[in-house]
C-alpha cells in the first residue's frame, strides 16, 4: 500500500474535475490523504475512503503572512502523513506545496491547471510569484500541462528547464457516462449559449455584443447566459440585457448537461483556458463549438469540423463566428455536433487522463526519482 497525499484549494476542484482519479486510487489499494479546506461536502471523499485534512487556505488572498502559514501547514502534513508522492492541483497547492516537498525531500507531481498569477502584469508582485514557481517546480517528479502554449509559457519564464518530465494531458477530462450524446432535434431557435463564471476574461462582454447584433438581425435566435458573476459590475448589465430580450440569464445551475442539451451551439470567448471543460462537455453532449484561437481553447475545435474560432478580445470576429453558424443548414448542424462527440470520445474521456495520472504515479514509485539537497 502507498501512501498519496493530494493538495488542494477547495472541494469543488477535486469533486467537479479528479473524483474519478481519487476513486481509481483507492481502488488500486493505496491510502489517499486528501489536504483542502472544511466544508460539510468533504464528507463525500471521507465516505469514499479518504482520509481528510483541514487545510485552510486563500485562493484569492496575497497576504504573505498567511501564505507562509500555508506552507508551514504543508511542512507539518507531509511530515506527519510521510506520502509516498504528492499530487498538487491549482496555483497555491502548487507553489507552496512544491516548496514543502522540497524541504522534505518528497516525491510530487504538478498540475498546471491554467496561468494564473504568472500572468500578473505588476512586475514586482510577478518576479516574486516567478520565483516562488521556480523554487517549487525545479525537483518536481512529474509536471502535468492541460496544453502546449502554457508549457512553453513556462520554460520562457525558467519555470521549468528541459530537465523537468513534463507532459501535456487534455484538461482534466470528461466523464462521458455524466454527459451522452443528446441528438440535436430542429427546433424554431437556434439557441447560443455562453457558460462559465461572469467575468470580463471569459469573453462576457464578447458574447454581449454579438447577441446585441445577431437579434437585432435574425428572428430565430436565442442567447442564454449561464453561469456565476465574479465580477459584479456585470449583474447590471445582464439585467439590461434580459429586460431587452437580447439574453436570457439563467444564473448559476447544476443541471448543465441538460441546458447543453437543449442548446444548439455552446459558446465560450474567452481569452485563455486551462483546456476549457465547458467546451468539452460540449462537445460530449454533442454540440458544435465557437472559441476563441488561443491556448487551452483552440486545442477543443477544428475550424469548420466542429465549430469555429474567432479572435481574442474582438466582438466582431465572434459575430462572424456565430453567424457563419446561423448560416449552416439543420443537417450541417448536427453533424458538427457529432464530429464534436467523436472528438470528445478519442481525446477528452476521463478515463483517459485517470489512466495517464496511474501510470505516472506507478512509474515514478517504481522507478523512484532522485530528490537532491536543496
Amino acid at each position: 500500500m502507498k501512501k498519496i497525499l493530494i493538495l488542494a484549494n477547495h472541494f469543488i476542484t477535486i469533486y467537479a474535475f479528479r473524483k474519478e482519479l481519487v476513486e481509481e486510487l483507492i481502488k488500486d489499494g493505496n491510502e489517499v490523504f486528501l489536504a483542502l479546506p472544511e466544508s460539510k461536502d468533504n464528507t463525500f471523499f471521507s465516505e469514499m475512503g479518504c482520509k481528510l485534512i483541514n487545510t485552510p487556505l486563500d485562493r484569492r488572498g496575497t497576504n504573505p503572512i498567511s501564505d507562509m502559514k500555508l506552507l508551514l501547514q504543508y511542512i507539518r502534513i507531509i511530515k506527519k502523513s510521510k506520502p509516498d508522492i504528492i499530487l498538487t492541483y491549482t496555483i497555491k497547492p502548487n507553489i507552496y506545496g512544491g516548496i514543502a516537498s522540497r524541504i522534505c525531500k518528497s516525491k510530487v507531481i504538478h498540475t498546471v491547471t491554467g496561468l494564473g498569477s504568472v500572468y500578473i502584469q505588476d512586475m514586482w508582485q510577478k518576479e516574486i510569484v516567478v520565483l516562488l514557481n521556480r523554487l517549487a517546480f525545479k525537483k518536481a517528479s512529474k509536471i502535468y500541462f492541460l496544453n502546449e502554449d502554457n508549457e512553453k509559457f513556462y520554460k520562457k519564464l525558467k519555470i521549468i528547464s528541459s530537465n523537468n518530465d513534463t507532459a501535456i494531458v487534455p484538461g482534466s477530462g470528461v466523464n462521458l457516462e455524466k454527459f451522452k450524446y443528446m441528438e440535436l432535434l430542429p427546433t424554431s431557435k437556434i439557441t447560443f449559449t455562453f457558460i462559465g463564471r461572469i467575468l470580463k476574461d471569459k469573453g462576457i462582454e464578447e458574447f454581449l455584443f454579438a447577441a446585441k447584433i445577431l437579434i437585432n438581425k435574425y428572428n430565430n435566435v436565442k442567447f442564454q447566459v449561464v453561469g456565476f458573476v465574479d465580477e459584479k459590475k456585470y449583474i447590471e448589465l445582464l439585467d439590461r440585457y434580459q429586460k431587452k430580450g437580447i439574453i436570457e440569464y439563467l444564473g448559476k445551475r447544476d443541471d448543465i448537461p441538460k441546458i447543453m442539451a437543449e442548446s444548439t451551439c455552446i459558446v465560450l470567448p474567452s481569452y485563455g483556458e486551462g483546456r476549457g471543460t465547458v467546451l468539452q462537455e460540449g462537445a460530449a453532449i454533442g454540440r458544435a463549438l465557437i472559441t476563441c484561437d488561443t491556448y487551452g481553447c483552440k486545442e477543443n475545435v477544428e475550424e469548420g469540423y466542429n465549430g469555429f474560432l474567432c479572435k481574442v478580445a474582438d466582438p466582431e470576429s465572434l459575430t462572424c463566428a456565430m453567424e457563419k453558424f446561423i448560416k449552416l443548414s439543420h443537417e450541417e448542424k448536427v453533424l458538427m455536433g457529432m464530429r464534436s462527440r467523436k472528438k470528445a470520445e478519442i481525446e477528452f474521456d476521463r478515463n483517459i487522463i485517470v489512466n495517464e495520472y496511474m501510470q505516472g504515479i506507478k512509474k515514478i514509485l517504481k522507478v523512484g526519482v532522485t530528490n537532491e539537497s536543496i
